[in-house]
């Protein structure tokens, strides 16, 4: 299988490449925005590091191709030729790069509208000449809209009669709507992860931003919640195993909900796991706190940056929402798929709160031995006679 795989550099990117490259003898066409080869081996190494040694990222690299090229430009910043070579030689597509701006209407649309179409159109000409094995999706939970105190099942997840809670899960949901009408001939996965915090393995993480709002809440003598909502966190692990053996397999369903489901904690058993674990705080839980909170954030949001308050207050503002719907995902399918049930995150949330707090919410990374040999693929990929581009492709999608 040669597997043609967006988001590469990213977090949960990272995570989904090291599994296929474990797991299987795939191998990945991956299309990474730099200048040149070196930079584009430079910034995978510094997303994968985090799964791998110097040693086996240099091995695994003879299995993967790279397409210098960028999401939101027309045509995916490929020319006529390496679009064709594309077209006519990758068998399955795994579409993970998104913009997770939830504040930012225009970063949303661009990439994860004008990107995805172009992902798709792809996928469309690589169907059109040979068939693709898989289109597969990587959407997300919030997909669902505004809700409260809910199950919600894969069949129930979209409902276009709900509002949205930002930009990010607007443009999420009419990504999966466009996959679904312009592939209707092509097997489809939908992945929907709910909020992916930490690793279930050891405490290190690269991505920041919802551990520092864990972080700012852990600290708070106060919190505005209910300490009986519960909040469904699933670790980035998990998250990357799925996606990789249900792309690599044959799922039985076509969405699938990546969360802790029924089994999510609430807020006080989180809070008893920390305080078992050794963490000295135990905050004072005050729901109807919530709506003056809201609007308390939104005077620190504008405060001098110099202050330190701006940041915790953007990012309690993004993720408060998120923080009161007490709404979990039914998780049956895909503990069914891997035959097994996310680690709780009540058992791994302190080594991941001690690890951000004394890290400085910085991961260490290495950089790439000099003199480290780095396998690449014998020929690049699908190299053969130009193949001409279709009418239908060369034109830029216009603007979201």
């Amino acid at each position: 299988m040669t597997v043609f795989l967006t988001g590469a550099t990213g977090y949960l990117g990272g995570y989904v490449c090291a599994e296929i490259l474990s797991r299987s003898d795939a191998e990945l066409v991956l299309l990474v925005r730099a200048d040149d080869e070196r930079a584009a081996i430079e910034r995978l190494w510094k997303g994968w590091q985090l799964h791998m040694d110097a040693e086996r990222f240099a091995e695994v690299m003879g299995r993967v191709h790279l397409v210098h090229g960028d999401l939101t430009a027309p045509n995916l910043g490929l020319d006529d030729e390496t679009w064709g070579r594309l077209a006519r030689g990758i068998s399955s597509v795994l579409h993970i790069a998104a913009s997770l701006n939830r504040k930012s209407a225009k970063a949303c649309f661009n990439v994860n509208l004008r990107g995805t179409l172009s992902v798709i159109r792809l996928a469309r000409d690589a169907a059109d000449h040979h068939g693709l094995s898989r289109f597969s999706d990587v959407s997300t939970a919030a997909v669902a809209g505004v809700r409260k105190d809910e199950v919600v099942t894969e069949d129930e997840t979209i409902d276009w009669d709900r509002s949205d809670y930002d930009p990010y899960a607007r443009t999420k949901k009419f990504c999966e709507h466009m996959v679904h009408e312009l592939l209707p001939d092509v097997p489809k996965t939908v992945f929907r992860p709910t909020t992916v915090l930490g690793d279930s393995r050891f405490p290190e993480t690269t991505q920041f931003d919802m551990v520092y709002a864990f972080a700012v809440l852990a600290y708070a003598p106060v919190v505005p919640l209910d300490p009986d909502w519960r909040m469904d966190i699933v670790p980035a692990d998990y998250v990357g195993e799925a996606i990789a053996r249900l792309h690599l397999g044959e799922p039985a369903h076509d969405a699938y909900s990546l969360s802790s489901g029924t089994a999510s904690p609430t807020f006080r058993e989180i809070v008893d796991a920390l305080r078992a674990q050794g963490h000295p705080m135990r905050p004072v839980f005050v729901p109807r706190l919530s709506g003056p909170t809201d609007r308390l954030v939104d005077r620190l949001m504008s405060t001098p940056r110099k202050l330190g308050i701006s940041r915790p207050a953007s990012l309690l503002k993004v993720f408060l929402p998120y923080l009161t719907y007490n709404t979990v995902f039914d998780n049956r399918r895909v503990v069914e798929a891997l035959g097994k049930a996310p680690r709780p995150f009540t058992e791994y949330c302190y080594s991941l709160l001690r690890f951000a707090v004394s890290s400085g919410f910085t991961y260490p990374h290495r950089p790439l031995p000099a003199d480290l040999a780095i396998a690449r693929p014998a020929e690049p990929f699908g190299a053969a006679r130009p193949v001409a581009v279709p009418a239908s492709t060369t034109a830029a999608p216009e603007p979201a």
